[in-house]
């Protein structure tokens, strides 16, 4: 199927990183204006999907590999494929986070599998995530990280995607290079598919800047919120297509038997992202 050791690979479940951070009120005031939310007054929780500006390694400029990601094969596998993104996941929610808290975050790869997809090779690695606070759990995460090929991004006269039903609530959402820029910065975030167009177009074959996968579902999570009326208890997501920066784009939702059932979609008819919330 190809040349990658997928045993050698599987050497990395079981790896872990552990973290400890302290929410500071200007990372909580910079995510909060980042998506156009005020930040909590006084006590109050911050949204949630929060814990993802504090997940991030500071790793230093040397340790970064050529994508601006941290250089392979410390936590993760050094899958020698050259694309890697962030394919969806899925989570439980436990409490909440305020400024202030001192947060412990725990992240766990616990598989790695090789698959063959119309793009070619794939490997994909399972992390878990736990977040804790000082009040105790806050989350309870599952991240699939995919690697890939490179393959040309061709956008034809069919829409990428899943089809999707009509929707019952649609906002119109934009997704320019200040936002990327801004959202790998709260994040902590260097892969420069977000931020350098001239990187995506010569390097990786994309026709313009790639908005976060992160960034779509925390837009879809807070639409959920919203329409319930309540913190969420489970959300999952899952990018079905790329969303390029510029490109016209709503959030959509239906009402299903257990929550509700979210897309982004774009102007010309592209799923890039499904989820479910409840």
């Amino acid at each position: 199927m190809s040349g990658i050791d997928i045993d050698h690979l599987k050497g990395w479940i079981g790896s872990e990183q552990r973290r400890e951070v302290t929410v500071t009120p200007t990372l909580a005031a910079q995510f909060c204006v980042t998506l156009d939310l005020a930040p909590p007054a006084g006590d109050a929780p911050l949204p949630q999907l929060f814990h993802w500006c504090l997940t991030m390694p500071e790793t230093a400029h040397s340790g970064l590999g050529p994508d601006g990601h941290a250089a392979r094969g410390g936590f993760l596998p050094p899958v020698p494929l050259p694309r890697r993104m962030w394919a969806g996941g899925a989570l439980e929610f436990r409490g909440d986070i305020r400024t202030g808290d001192t947060v412990a975050l725990v992240a766990r790869v616990e598989d790695v599998t090789l698959k063959t997809g119309r793009s070619g090779t794939l490997v994909f690695a399972t992390v878990r995530h736990d977040v804790t606070g000082p009040r105790g759990p806050v989350a309870t995460e599952r991240q699939d990280i995919v690697y890939r090929e490179v393959s040309p991004t061709v956008l034809g006269d069919t829409p990428l995607g899943p089809r999707m039903p009509e929707p019952e609530i649609t906002e119109a959402v934009a997704f320019d290079p200040v936002l990327l820029f801004r959202y790998s910065a709260v994040t902590f975030n260097g892969h420069r598919i977000h931020y350098d167009r001239s990187y995506c177009i010569e390097e990786e074959g994309y026709p313009g800047l790639i908005v976060h996968g992160p960034l779509q579902a925390t837009r879809l999570a807070h639409l959920a919120a919203r329409q319930l009326g309540r913190p969420l208890r489970h959300f999952a997501y899952r990018g079905t297509s790329p969303m390029f920066d510029g490109t016209p784009a709503a959030l959509n939702a239906v009402t299903g038997a257990e929550g509700l059932s979210l897309w982004v979609s774009t102007g010309r008819g592209d799923t890039t992202m499904t989820a479910e919330a409840g």
